[in-house]
């Protein structure tokens, strides 16, 4: 058994954290179904850490008094013949910790998720979600469950050529593990978090993802993300629209904020000519942070390709290689929870400020971020063996609102207007609206304007009803 020594203030930031989706802290009197609960709950999940022998905050307020160690190693015995007798088993590690200002021992089991679906010596099926361990009843989400267990996912695949040292002497993990605690060497780490393999040591697609400088310089597959800015608002852009191209090549912290702080950049000078007048595209950030984390946390990785970020006049696009997993699809997609990833994701969550801080609601924050700043909703469809991510920078108001909002400070409007404005591309479902203006007394043609040339303007009662949407 492994006995590490931690220091006050090791112990003081272990029982400070907060629970959530990959950490649980326990007194030790805890039931043994109770931990059988939430050991499968981390196995079924995205793996995550059990401390037992710290009280958690509702059994003791005060974090410096929530020290509950087991008065000898051998009383750890039990507790741990509860966990290997789950079945099938779980992949789990375990530190024994001691503390100078304390007595007894605490010990800290790191739980790493499987293929297999796992249930409690009675046969009940938990799922971690957030800081809960929910009891999964539903015969037809268990099976969705396993079935979405059963998927491999290529952050696991080994890569015996990178000897261990290039990651564990990278400036990535080293500045990483300056916040991680209980403090530990980057090797440690690796072994622990399943990034390298126990015995050779051979890193994992995960481990060079997360810390090397280049990623793509070592993986076998393409891994980085390329940023292209097209000046039209053509759903096919040709060539002479393409402005420029780059490529974001980094460590994932560095490549998620670089990436967001380069899309924010690049649309700030992006101005779209409508009627005279020259408006400025603006995303929420939110939104656009959350739709880059998803694209380059749940990718997958077998896939040789990069992220695409493809920014037009009137959208961004962001493409991210590989279908939705498991049993996630377009229609489910803001209520269903899985990480094809979850060594990446587990590993992100622990930075000081983690880019996946609320798991599971990150879809749709940017849902909502895309309502308050009153523009149309993201679009999520799967185009061939990718994930595709539409923004559309268009209001969220009706075709009808639009139009009247449109000529309150213009004197007419086209067809071909209204389809810019509300991104319909139908000529004829522009004429619908049109014609249902017209009927209720709102809108009249110009009447010097016919064909292709036809243009609207207020009645004056549009005049008085546009000046609700002014």
């Amino acid at each position: 058994m492994k006995v590490k020594e931690i220091s006050f203030q090791e112990f003081r930031d272990l029982s400070l954290r907060d629970e959530s989706h990959f950490y649980e802290k326990k007194s030790k009197l805890i039931a043994p179904k109770k931990l059988q609960k939430y050991a499968v709950s981390f196995g079924n999940a995205d793996g995550g850490e059990l401390i037992v022998g710290i009280k958690d905050n509702s059994d003791e307020p005060n974090p410096e008094k929530r020290w509950d160690g087991f008065s000898s190693i051998e009383d750890l015995n039990g507790l741990l013949q509860t966990l290997f007798n789950i079945s099938p088993s779980l992949d789990l590690k375990y530190t024994i910790l001691t503390c100078p200002s304390f007595k007894g021992y605490v010990i800290q089991i790191n739980i790493e998720r499987t293929a297999e679906l796992h249930k409690t010596l009675d046969g009940e099926v938990y799922l971690r979600s957030g800081a809960q361990s929910i009891h999964i009843k539903d015969p037809q989400k268990i099976v969705e469950l396993s079935y979405s267990k059963g998927t491999t996912t290529f952050e696991d695949q080994t890569l015996p050529e990178i000897p261990p040292e290039q990651i564990t002497d990278a400036e990535e993990i080293k500045l990483f593990l300056k916040s991680f605690s209980p403090k530990t060497d980057a090797l440690d780490f690796c072994v622990n978090q399943n990034l390298f393999t126990y015995k050779e040591w051979f890193p994992r697609v995960a481990a060079v993802l997360l810390f090397l400088p280049s990623p793509a310089s070592l993986l076998p597959k393409k891994c980085s993300v390329k940023i292209t800015r097209y000046n039209t608002n053509e759903e096919k852009p040709e060539r002479e629209h393409l402005l420029n191209q780059e490529t974001i090549d980094a460590p994932l912290y560095n490549c998620i904020k670089v990436t967001a702080k380069r899309i924010t950049e690049i649309i700030s000078s992006v101005t779209v000519m409508i009627k005279n007048s020259l408006v400025k595209m603006d995303y929420p950030q939110e939104a656009i942070w959350e739709i880059i984390v998803n694209s380059l946390v749940h990718r997958d990785y077998s896939i040789s390709d990069d992220v695409h970020v493809l920014i037009y006049n009137n959208r961004i696009e962001i493409l991210s290689p590989g279908k939705l997993p498991g049993y996630v699809t377009t229609s489910n997609i803001l209520d269903a929870r899985y990480a094809r990833n979850p060594k990446i994701v587990r590993t992100l969550h622990r930075y000081p400020d983690p880019p996946n801080k609320d798991m599971g609601e990150g879809l749709n924050t940017a849902f909502q971020k895309m309502k308050e700043r009153g523009l149309q909703p993201p679009i999520i469809t799967e185009v061939g063996n990718y994930v595709k991510v539409t923004l559309p920078h268009l209001p969220m108001a009706t075709p009808a609102e639009s139009i009247l909002k449109y000529l309150n400070n213009n004197p007419e409007i086209t067809n071909k207007e209204v389809r810019e404005l509300t991104g319909i591309k139908s000529e004829n479902l522009v004429k619908a609206e049109f014609y249902k203006l017209r009927k209720a007394g709102f809108l009249e043609r110009v009447p010097e304007k016919n064909s292709n040339k036809s243009a609207w303007k207020l009645t004056e009662a549009g005049r008085i009803e546009s000046q609700k949407y002014s």
